[in-house]
């Protein structure tokens, strides 16, 4: 993925939005959360930081993003990571693989700075029997389910950071051939969990949209409540996968 590297409005926007949406703070804490907990002690690298809302949560992140943006420590491209072999205890990347030109070569990339029991945690789009309708009709950035995120010669998204397509997590970690496909083409990680989550609270948040349909005093109660559910029901009406990866 390249880009122009200056400031982009878009992001500015982002942190507007956080800055004045109690009930988005309330859900992101909760994905910051579940990633952090699982993270071993040691450097920790947030990719794709954005707005870099990381801080809030880890202030001695190392925060990577393509675009520049107050925060953010270092400005690089995600598939060529400027850090040394073995440099990291874990990643964190919330909403941004399914944004990468080459989620395969990244993955390969992230294992070669992570040590040996280091984790990449991520959250994602997660694409469901419930959030596909969602996620195709109502979402701006497509879900194109026909593409290969395997396939070296194809580029997942464009030249713009924001592009993407919001089935590629979906199509390597919650199906048994793209989980059988990542073991041979990434043989340094192994899978250690794939779930879902994200029912109604973060959808009817509006995310990083201006409009919020859930109160705030209910956003809480509500995360607690859709993470005490079945498996098969968050595989079933969940907008969200979480994955972790661990570096043999």
């Amino acid at each position: 993925m390249t880009a122009d590297v200056q400031s982009d409005a878009r992001l500015l926007e982002h942190r507007r939005v956080w800055e004045r949406k109690d009930v988005l703070r309330i859900v992101y804490s909760d994905y910051y959360r579940r990633m952090l907990e699982l993270a071993p002690v040691g450097p920790l690298l947030d990719i794709g930081g954005g707005s870099a809302h990381v801080k809030n949560f880890r202030p001695d992140a190392v925060s990577l993003d393509i675009l520049p943006f107050p925060g953010i420590d270092t400005v690089a491209d995600a598939h060529q990571l400027p850090f040394p072999d073995g440099h990291f205890a874990s990643i964190i990347m919330l909403d941004v693989l399914h944004h990468l030109d080459r989620p395969i070569v990244f993955l390969k990339e992230a294992a070669r700075v992570l040590r040996k029991g280091g984790r990449l945690l991520m959250i994602e789009p997660g694409i469901t029997p419930v959030s596909w309708w969602f996620y195709h009709f109502v979402h701006q950035e497509p879900v194109i389910m026909g593409q290969d995120p395997f396939a070296m010669t194809e580029k997942m998204s464009g030249k713009d950071p924001f592009d993407s397509n919001q089935a590629i997590p979906t199509l390597v970690f919650g199906r048994a051939n793209g989980l059988k496909r990542l073991a041979a083409a990434v043989p340094e990680f192994e899978v250690k969990a794939v779930d879902w989550l994200s029912l109604l609270v973060y959808p009817l948040s509006g995310g990083f949209k201006s409009w919020c349909l859930v109160p705030e005093a209910a956003a809480s109660p509500g995360i607690a409540f859709e993470n005490r559910l079945p498996a098969v029901l968050r595989r079933t009406f969940g907008f969200r996968i979480f994955v972790a990866l661990e570096r043999r």
